[in-house]
């Protein structure tokens, strides 16, 4: 299956009757400046559809954008650095959890994004943990494969192994046109 329409529908920060309309939904999350944004914008072949800045931290709202008329992406704020210090980062990291805990929403998959070269850090350890309480399924992308060379790629990839106990680790590029297949086979219906 391929992507041939995507939309923004809106963005929420608190209940909504979108959460819980009964339309799929494949939740995409990760730290900020992971790339996030450009994963989304690659599996839906546009640029534009997610906004992409050059500092991290600005998404606050958990983003909807409706795909294929019939499943939504949702894009979350990225987690660990936020403009406004650690107050904000505190709130972002409680939207987040509210989403995947209490919001009503049941994500069919949960995309959690990690820049290859940063590793797994304690949020994204956060999250999985969550996931797994939450018997969320999940898939673990390692982003901007790109940077690195093979071999620095199979230590990479072995840490962030090691460090999640997770076996598959999808590793990806962005920038990559030939990539967004080996991600869409996994999470369209």
């Amino acid at each position: 299956m391929e992507i041939k329409s995507a939309k923004f529908i809106k963005g929420v920060v608190g209940t909504d009757k979108i959460l819980t309309d009964d339309i799929p939904q494949i939740a995409f999350i990760g730290r900020s400046n992971v790339g996030k944004s450009s994963v989304i914008n690659s599996l839906v072949k546009s640029n534009t559809l997610v906004k992409t800045g050059k500092k991290p931290g600005k998404t606050t709202e958990i983003n909807f954008f409706m795909i294929n008329n019939k499943m939504y992406f949702v894009d979350l704020p990225g987690y660990g650095f936020a403009h406004g210090g650690q107050a904000q980062i505190e709130k972002i990291r409680n939207l987040i959890i509210w989403y995947l805990t209490e919001s009503g929403a049941r994500p069919r998959l949960v995309v959690l994004i990690l820049d290859i070269k940063a590793g797994m850090t304690d949020f994204d350890l956060d999250m999985i943990d969550i996931l797994r309480q939450q018997d969320i399924n999940y898939i673990i992308v390692a982003n901007k494969a790109d940077k690195l060379n093979q071999k620095e790629t199979s230590k990479e990839i072995a840490k962030i192994k090691f460090n999640s106990k997770e076996e598959d680790i999808i590793l990806y590029s962005a920038t990559d046109k030939s990539r967004p297949k080996v991600i869409l086979d996994r999470i369209l219906i």
